[in-house]
């Protein structure tokens, strides 16, 4: 059978989501989202926060309605939460005051079974996920990993057509996670889990290769699926393996042009002013610069291999790789980092040497730092509270991402004495001339 003749259990056709900024003026999340998910597969949703990936996942499960579009599951429009879909939370979300038993069976409160029915269902789900024995503990008695498996005993108890996972793993340490994740797998590939399909949301690109038949990648601003990735792979599969590597390679490749195309699209929008700052310290982007101009990278580093070798994920290197690329220290180049002559500078420099140049590139390349400073310089009093540039930002900007933007820039302003903020009065002013 082919994959056209395979039965889908979710479409999203054209998905677009936005949510009001405060002047009422729509702003989008998602765009243009189309989605066909078939039976006996999972399906990988990865991107860097702020892809839209959650809010992805609740529309697909009827949480949350999109703005355009719409959402077939089994052929049917999808206008809320549906019988047949569970969901996996990356929190534990379970009841203190319950017992795991209890727990695991809250998930079928709305089916109307009797007794009898509820427990054995519930024994049944505690038994598959290896939860036996520990039925009658209270969740401040488990381990992060065993109390997400209550939650995965939740989801499963129903009996789920299509279980949605959002970023299931991510809570827990590497090691736990990895064993929860093997032990989903072999359930899934034995057939002993009684759902159809997998959609999952992850930001761990290896994760993803290592679990999903396909993966879509979205990218920012709004989200949109910027690729999607069939995983010829055979289950279990070996992350060393060269096919492996190979494909974890090409969505780095993909995920790093796609960010170079939104650092220059936001550049160019409303006078750079759109362009979310990622949250960066001045610290790591110094860290990152100095273990670049060493060996073995020598000025350039492939962040695939990078992100193994040093234990992190996209949303913990992204945002530091994307900082230096708008300061222009470094900049995306297929899958790697390189840095510049000024990101070499830098590193050589002494602390001033360092703050000097930290400033001029924020006077050239941050739209944002350099407005503020503008700001400052024009008024009387050479200060202005915080809100002044929290509303404007709203304007371009969701209010998590002006928020973090504005952090963002404060702490990298304060670095370069470019200006000064006092967090008491929410307030910043322009740092005296030093005599």
């Amino acid at each position: 059978m082919t994959d056209t003749e395979i039965k889908p259990v979710l479409e999203l056709q054209h998905v677009y989501k936005a949510f009001a900024k405060p002047s009422g003026e729509p702003l989008a999340v998602l765009s243009d989202i189309d989605i066909c998910l078939r039976e006996g597969e999972i399906l990988g949703l990865l991107g860097r926060s702020g892809s839209g990936k959650s809010t992805l996942l609740r529309i697909a499960g009827g949480l949350i309605k999109p703005t355009e579009g719409q959402v077939l599951y089994g052929a049917a429009p999808l206008t809320g939460p549906a019988a047949g879909i569970a969901i996996v939370f990356q929190t534990f979300a379970l009841f203190p005051w319950l017992t795991v038993l209890e727990n695991v069976e809250a998930g079928l409160d709305a089916l109307g079974l009797a007794h009898a029915e509820v427990r054995t269902r519930a024994m049944q789900a505690i038994d598959l996920i290896g939860l036996d024995g520990f039925q009658s503990a209270y969740p401040r008695e488990l381990s992060g990993g065993m109390r997400q498996r209550v939650g995965f005993a939740r989801a499963i108890v129903i009996n789920p057509v299509l279980l949605l996972m959002d970023e299931p793993f991510s809570a827990l340490d590497v090691l736990t996670a990895e064993t929860l994740r093997t032990d989903f797998l072999d359930l899934w590939t034995e057939h002993l889990l009684p759902t159809k399909s997998v959609l999952m949301v992850t930001h761990n690109i290896e994760e993803a290769v290592l679990m999903c038949d396909r993966i879509l990648v979205l990218s920012s601003n709004p989200g949109r699926i910027a690729a999607e990735i069939p995983i010829p792979l055979s289950q279990p599969r070996n992350r060393l393996d060269d096919e492996f590597r190979a494909i974890v390679d090409e969505i780095y490749s993909i995920l790093t042009a796609r960010t170079v195309e939104s650092i220059g699209a936001l550049r160019r929008a409303h006078g750079g002013l759109a362009q979310p700052l990622p949250r960066a310290s001045v610290n790591k982007m110094s860290g990152l610069l100095e273990t670049l101009t060493a060996q073995p990278y020598d000025g350039r580093g492939n962040l695939a291999e990078f992100a193994r070798s040093h234990s992190l994920e996209i949303d913990d290197l992204f945002p530091i790789c994307e900082a230096l690329h708008i300061l222009e220290f470094a900049e995306f180049d297929d899958g790697a980092l390189k840095l510049t002559a000024a990101g070499r500078a830098f590193v050589h420099g002494n602390t001033d040497e360092r703050k000097r140049l930290f400033k001029e590139h924020l006077l050239r390349f941050v739209p944002l730092t350099a407005h503020m400073r503008r700001v400052l310089e024009e008024r009387e009093s050479h200060g202005a509270p915080s809100a002044r540039f929290e509303i404007e930002l709203e304007d371009h900007l969701t209010a998590a991402d002006a928020e973090q933007t504005l952090r963002s820039a404060t702490a990298w302003g304060r670095y370069a004495e470019l200006f000064a903020y006092d967090d008491k009065t929410r307030t910043f002013s322009i740092i005296p001339v030093r005599a």
